[in-house]
């Protein structure tokens, strides 16, 4: 077992079972962004999530947090069918923020944080359902949303994509995610270089 397993399993005693988990879905060939597979991003942002002081629920929604597909990927999607094997998994609280991830119709979401709203309501992008947050879940939506982007988008290049948005979430979230927003952000290249991709319009 290489040091990179050993090591994660010191943080989670879940972490084998869910890397199972999801390696038995096909995840390891799947594409995500730029040379990256899936299950390199999810076991990446797990550990991003915990680096960045996350808690150990909200590192295993982070090793889950685009399961369902979401807005903009849509490369796997595990059926909604199967919430509850993951609840059993990863815990409900875990789930819940993944699936949230998953289906929060990011227009509004973005709206609520660039106007500093405190309703707390996350909108189903599918079904149109609404859902009532607690302050917590609110943050912890945040943090993983952000968290995630952050993980992908030197590979992807879509600086401009929802920029106001991620530094309204970073301002948010302030201490440690607001650092290592800002550290990315400092590594945007000259845009005089060409580097700099488009996003495609979503849902995609």
């Amino acid at each position: 077992m290489d040091m990179t397993v050993n090591s994660n399993e010191s943080k989670d005693p879940k972490y084998r079972e869910m890397v199972d988990f999801l390696t038995a879905l096909g995840t390891e060939s799947i594409g995500h962004s730029g040379d990256k597979k899936y299950l390199a991003h999810l076991v990446s942002v797990f550990n991003d999530v915990r680096s960045w002081g996350g808690s150990q629920y909200l590192a295993r929604a982070g090793m889950f947090h685009s399961i369902y597909g979401t807005q903009l990927f849509q490369g796997f999607t595990l059926p909604v069918e199967r919430r509850d094997d993951l609840k059993k998994l990863i815990g409900e609280d875990a789930e819940f923020i993944a699936f949230l991830n998953c289906f929060v119709h990011r227009e509004p979401f973005d709206q609520a944080v660039l106007e500093g709203s405190t309703d707390y309501v996350v909108h189903n992008r599918e079904t149109g359902e609404q859902y009532q947050l607690t302050p917590q879940q609110w943050k912890d939506l945040i943090f993983l949303h952000l968290c995630d982007w952050m993980e992908q988008i030197e590979r992807l290049h879509w600086w401009d994509y929802r920029r106001e948005a991620w530094e309204a979430m970073s301002e948010y979230l302030g201490g440690v995610a607001k650092e290592r927003y800002l550290e990315t952000m400092e590594r945007e290249p000259d845009r005089a270089l060409g580097l700099h991709a488009e996003a495609p319009s979503s849902p995609s």
